[in-house]
């Protein structure tokens, strides 16, 4: 037999117990509307990366990357590595042909064209180096140019200075427009190491 006397507060106390369960079933909808934009959000990042990139089945160049951008949504779709650059290019059977490095660095993937900013170092084959503020990489049809001044260092021969740059992929051949930070009207210096290596084999 139920006490009358508790009997009006434990029906009160199920009454509020069941108001509180009711509440916490009951679905809470919200929505937030979040707009990316594809040419500034990447749709990837990563940290610490270093890639083997391969080309007609062989590889040909070794990626390392503080930060790796994939802006694969940009209406010029790209990578971009804002943190340093380093790559390394090789030959068919894995001799290293060019060193490159960068502050910054965008891979436009459709285009096939890289752009180098900020230091930027190469160092080819020959000992050679190639410094400038900012170089491009057409893969396409195999050069690489530049139309701010680059700087050549020929170990044991001589320095170049100049601008109009461009060269082969190897960075073998190469010549300026405009040579000599005192340069007027156009000059043309062109630098063609594989016909000096033929002359060496014949002497």
């Amino acid at each position: 037999m139920i006490n009358k006397k508790y009997f009006p507060l434990t029906a009160f106390f199920s009454f509020v117990v069941g108001i509180v369960f009711m509440s916490c079933n009951k679905e809470v909808k919200s929505t937030v509307n979040l707009v990316y934009d594809n040419e500034t959000t990447p749709t990837m990042l990563t940290h610490n990366d270093t890639m083997l990139v391969s080309d007609s089945g062989l590889i040909r160049y070794k990626v390392i990357a503080e930060t790796s951008e994939i802006f694969d949504r940009a209406k010029d779709p790209h990578w971009r590595y804002p943190d340093g650059f380093y790559l390394e290019q090789f030959d068919s059977v894995l001799n290293i042909v060019a060193t490159v490095k960068a502050d910054t660095v965008w891979n436009y993937t459709q285009r096939k064209l890289w752009k180098f900013k900020g230091n930027v170092f190469i160092h080819n084959r020959k000992d050679e180096t190639f410094s400038g503020d900012e170089l491009y990489w057409d893969q396409r049809k195999q050069k690489v140019y530049s139309n701010l001044p680059v700087i050549v260092n020929r170990p044991g021969q001589m320095t170049l200075r100049g601008t109009g740059f461009e060269a082969n992929q190897q960075m073998t051949n190469y010549d300026f427009m405009n040579v000599g930070e005192m340069a007027s009207g156009k000059t043309l210096i062109y630098v063609n190491e594989d016909a000096e290596n033929d002359e060496e084999k014949q002497e």
